[in-house]
């Protein structure tokens, strides 16, 4: 079996994130999700738990950062084409995100980045695969 992530994320409002991944393409798994949590499906073996900050508590003993101030993590996808960048990053920005940095274009390698409604920064990039060297 294929070792999994679920990466847990706090948000404010589940209902504006469900929507905001929603319109990404993403789905959701109701076995895993309730009224203060969403299972976001980003692929079979990606997930991200999108917890309420105050189901996110039940979790930590710390405080929770406030990803408008501060930025604990970047998150990135990789995407398949440099036009699978862009759609993705320019669906996030249409749906209520927020830009995060300017692009990144290195020729073998291409980049976005955006901001969710919580602040939490996505990256989406694409390597060339011959780039890619194989024998490491």
């Amino acid at each position: 079996m294929p070792q999994m992530i679920f990466v847990n994320l706090p948000v404010k409002d589940l209902e504006t994130s469900k929507g905001f991944y929603g319109k990404l393409g993403y789905s959701f798994n109701p076995q895993f999700s309730d009224e203060r949590t969403a299972c976001l499906v980003i692929s079979d073996t990606i997930f991200a738990m999108l917890l309420q900050e105050e189901r996110f508590k039940d979790f930590t003993k710390k405080e929770i950062a406030d990803a408008s101030r501060s930025t604990e993590v970047i998150l990135a996808l990789s995407a398949d084409s440099r036009e699978k960048v862009d759609e993705l990053a320019d669906a996030a920005l249409a749906s209520g995100g927020s830009p995060a940095n300017e692009p990144q274009d290195l020729g073998f390698m291409y980049g976005r980045s955006f901001q969710d409604p919580d602040h939490h920064i996505w990256e989406v990039v694409w390597m060339d695969p011959s780039a890619v060297d194989d024998q490491g």
